[in-house]
């Protein structure tokens, strides 16, 4: 190869990498700041093709969205003495590069400064409060107020603070562990209390119950006994009246129904002298007894049974109406 074609391809190699030394792109989601020996020169904000000094110049990118820092749970103090564990996140930008690079120089100091101040303006705004407007009144306010403090800080910095956000604030856990416990031992005083009431009620209920039930077997009890007692009122009447019309058929009908009751029982056993009065109505049903001045046991008329039995068929009715038995219901 001739000295000359040596020449122009070491020129063209050369001019080459000057022309991409010189050459950079700058992406939509960044902004590049231009640094000659480490001296801020200009600040360039649109994305596209952009030219820069070779080997004197060199670019810095910083990122222009909206950036994320997630701060660790830390334990803060209420204004009411009561401890809590907040949990936030912060959403930032950087809106001036050169004064970002000047005083924090990347994002990882960034981020450090950035979390250092959410703890102090967090710990500063949030002591102040009580843990009910913490946890539910007064969120909302807290965290802008948060957010204003931050911003105010951050503004030395070239950053601007989109938002801060509380994602958890509660009681640690060895206090939310007794809490439950309270509220667990609350609730079961109040469901026993609930049982207490309902089993008053229900022994109430069951006494009022049992009462009415007195009183109904007690009512029913004295109308048994007063229809039982006016039917043996008017059975004694009718008794009465058939005695006095034939008392010989009047010791034959008691006399059987003696025989009903003594002989009722399989394993009744009488030891009697044959002639006994006792069993004279099975020797003959028309037989009476009639005692003498001796004693001494004569046999009688006859009686006629179905004269005595055909006979005043109206008897019972006239001695015991049923008027009686109505009015004793």
């Amino acid at each position: 190869m001739r000295p000359s074609g040596i020449i122009a391809l070491v020129l063209a190699a050369a001019i080459a990498v000057v022309t991409l030394s010189s050459l950079f792109t700058v992406h939509q989601t960044q902004q590049a700041l231009v640094l000659q020996f480490g001296d801020p020169r200009r600040v360039i904000s649109e994305s596209g093709l952009h030219v820069k000094i070779p080997f004197v110049q060199e670019v810095v990118y910083i990122d222009k969205r909206i950036l994320d820092l997630d701060s660790p749970a830390e334990e803060l103090i209420a204004s009411d003495q009561k401890r809590l564990v907040v949990d936030a996140f912060t959403r930032y930008r950087i809106i001036d590069p050169l004064q970002f690079y000047t005083s924090l120089r990347n994002e990882a100091r960034a981020q450090s400064r950035l979390a250092a101040t959410v703890s102090s303006s967090m710990r500063s705004v949030l002591g102040e409060e009580e843990f009910q407007a913490v946890v539910r009144d007064k969120r909302d306010e807290l965290m802008k107020r948060i957010r204003d403090i931050v911003n105010t800080q951050a503004a030395d910095f070239g950053i601007e603070i989109v938002d801060v956000r509380i994602r958890r604030a509660d009681l640690p856990a060895a206090n939310s562990q007794a809490i439950y416990r309270r509220m667990q031992t609350e609730r079961e005083q109040e469901a026993a209390e609930f049982r207490a009431k309902g089993q008053e009620v229900s022994r109430g209920i069951r006494a009022q119950a049992d009462k009415q039930v007195t009183v109904l077997l007690a009512e029913a009890t004295r109308d048994s006994e007063l229809i039982r007692g006016e039917g043996d009122r008017c059975r004694n009447r009718v008794f009465a009246a058939v005695y006095g019309q034939d008392p010989d058929f009047f010791a034959f009908y008691r006399s059987m129904q003696a025989y009903e009751k003594a002989l009722d029982d399989d394993d009744t056993t009488f030891i009697l002298s044959p002639d006994s009065a006792f069993f004279r109505f099975l020797k003959d049903p028309n037989s009476v007894l009639q005692e003498g001045r001796s004693g001494n046991v004569k046999p009688a008329k006859r009686l006629d049974l179905e004269a005595i039995l055909a006979g005043d068929k109206g008897l019972s009715t006239s001695l015991c109406p049923a008027s009686t038995l109505s009015d004793a219901k």
